[in-house]
């Protein structure tokens, strides 16, 4: 449509970026409880309750749990623990101890009383920042193209699995291989739309170049590079192929540069030395996207 009336190109893309933090902010509000659930130790898939020992139920939503400011806290197996105010009066503190801080619950596994609940995980506020802003430099570089419907629904998984990396080192198969699987599959519908700016073929290419890429590096240096890694690659490879080989090695060279720059950081810092594993995802993830914003501003 054209005209006096008709909207602009910078207009549509205005709109497009406001609808994108909109959806990056709601989405990464959404966050918290599968963060905390993800973050399980290596061995566990997820964790199915609280630290107080009470059932998790659901996926999504703020990371607190109700029964815990009703209930006394539990153990593994759900059963709840000894009433602190049953304990023998030799046990209790003097009545002149100094107060814990506010913090103590929650350094001592323990949930921390709040308004609507215990708060267990982080808070929505992180997430909901984090994913409205890189849904919304996905929106800017793209524009109104079909692939970035597939940008904007794989951009808070990314952020899920950025997080949970930081939190415990490890990339959870539940995320990493249904990431994978969806952005070859999402892309592959975007390539059958007019206006499109990619290629399927070296999408699904790039996935397998990547993961590749990754398989090898993993068998030179298990103890450096995590097979959590690799699966991760087949879904940033997939995003990265769609603009090309260059855009593949952009978003691989990224990746390494900013986890070699954060490390060095580390060492500089003295809090860590070059044998200290870092978590690597989050980098691995953040090279991806610069390497996609780059594809889509030039494609």
């Amino acid at each position: 449509m054209t005209g006096p009336g008709a909207p602009t190109v910078d207009t549509i893309e205005s709109v497009l970026v406001v609808l994108a933090v909109l959806w990056g902010g709601a989405a990464g509000a959404l966050l918290p409880r599968a963060i905390h659930r993800f973050s399980a130790p290596a061995g566990e898939p997820w964790h199915e309750r609280c630290p107080g020992g009470h059932p998790l139920r659901g996926w999504t939503g703020p990371a607190r749990c109700p029964q815990c400011a009703a209930a006394p806290p539990a153990d593994a197996a759900g059963t709840p623990l000894a009433d602190p105010s049953s304990a023998d009066a030799a046990d209790a503190p003097p009545a002149d101890a100094p107060a814990l801080p506010a913090s103590a619950p929650a350094a001592a596994g323990h949930p921390v009383p709040t308004a609507s609940g215990a708060s267990y995980g982080p808070g929505a506020l992180g997430p909901a920042i984090a994913t409205a802003l890189v849904c919304a430099a996905l929106a800017a570089a793209t524009g109104a193209r079909p692939e970035l419907g597939v940008w904007l629904l794989l951009a808070p998984v990314c952020v899920l699995l950025a997080a949970v990396d930081l939190r415990v080192r490890r990339l959870p198969d539940p995320l990493t291989l249904p990431l994978a699987a969806a952005a070859v599959a999402l892309l592959g519908l975007a390539a059958l739309l007019p206006e499109h700016a990619g290629e399927w073929t070296t999408s699904a290419l790039g996935a397998l170049a990547l993961g590749a890429g990754y398989f090898v590096l993993f068998l030179i240096n298990p103890g450096g590079m995590g097979f959590g890694d690799v699966k991760l690659a087949l879904g940033a490879g997939a995003a990265l192929g769609w603009y090309g080989w260059g855009t593949v090695m952009l978003g691989t060279f990224a990746g390494f540069l900013l986890g070699a720059l954060y490390g060095g950081a580390l060492v500089v810092a003295r809090r860590a030395d070059r044998r200290t594993a870092i978590p690597f995802g989050p980098f691995l993830i953040g090279g991806a996207l610069l390497g996609v914003l780059a594809g889509a501003y030039t494609a």
